[in-house]
């Protein structure tokens, strides 16, 4: 979930330039809720929520979150065609070395367009967030949600750590989790809102994540039975839904 300032706007820009449909509005008094994705996208594949309050509010990015990843077949030829539909240039493939690139969405979210063989064109391929003791998030993850590692890149100044939940289809999204080395630390700020994982029975969930020592920040009873919502170690928000 992302927040944005000129609903409309957003909605214009991933459904012209990223090809997504609306798949569900909840209109309610004092913000909406717009969830969009490619209308092709896998049954596990991820939704993008656009969150926009009606008090007319801007948001402070910070740095805590990075960015959201789509995948495309070709990576020069999808940054040539956002570049042709009037998508501000921001970071071709050529400055990243020819594997990937980024653009950012009316609202400043940086947007990752990254190379695969897998899953619907522009479809959500990862959510990266920044944390402050990898080991501390590595567990976070297995241990509460039961995600594993399955993939990372170890480099000079920085390690990625992507995890999914157990014996996920590869069209699912992972959680990209970024360790710089120098023992930065991050502001949150509110431009994000939180992710968003699936489960058949709420209470149960909410239950073993209790168990494992999770946050209790929002529980179901809190939420009217239809949602709840954890902290990880590092802060970020975790929706735990019914589907």
């Amino acid at each position: 979930m992302m927040r944005v300032e000129d609903l409309e706007a957003s909605v214009d820009w991933y459904t012209s330039h990223l090809d997504y449909v609306e798949e569900g509005r909840m209109e309610a008094d004092t913000f909406t809720n717009v969830f969009l994705a490619p209308e092709d996208r896998h049954e596990a594949g991820a939704v993008l929520e656009l969150t926009y309050n009606h008090d007319g509010r801007s948001y402070d990015m910070g740095d805590a979150w990075g960015h959201i990843a789509v995948r495309v077949d070709d990576v020069h030829e999808a940054y040539a065609e956002l570049m042709d539909g009037g998508v501000a240039d921001y970071r071709d493939p050529e400055s990243c070395g020819g594997e990937y690139a980024f653009v950012t969405d009316p609202d400043g979210h940086e947007i990752e367009i990254v190379e695969r063989d897998h899953g619907a064109r522009w479809s959500l391929d990862h959510t990266m967030l920044r944390v402050e003791d990898a080991e501390a998030a590595i567990g976070w993850y297995a241990r509460k949600l039961d995600y594993e590692l399955h993939r990372r890149v170890e480099l000079d100044s920085f390690a990625l750590y992507f995890m999914a939940p157990r014996d996920a289809p590869e069209e699912a999204m992972s959680v990209e989790l970024t360790y710089n080395y120098d023992g930065s630390t991050y502001d949150m700020g509110d431009a994000w809102g939180h992710l968003a994982v699936r489960t058949e029975d709420l209470n149960d969930a909410w239950e073993a994540l209790m168990l494992r020592n999770a946050a209790d920040y929002r529980d179901p009873e809190s939420c009217n039975q239809r949602y709840a919502f954890t902290r990880t170690n590092d802060g970020h928000e975790v929706e735990v839904v019914r589907r």
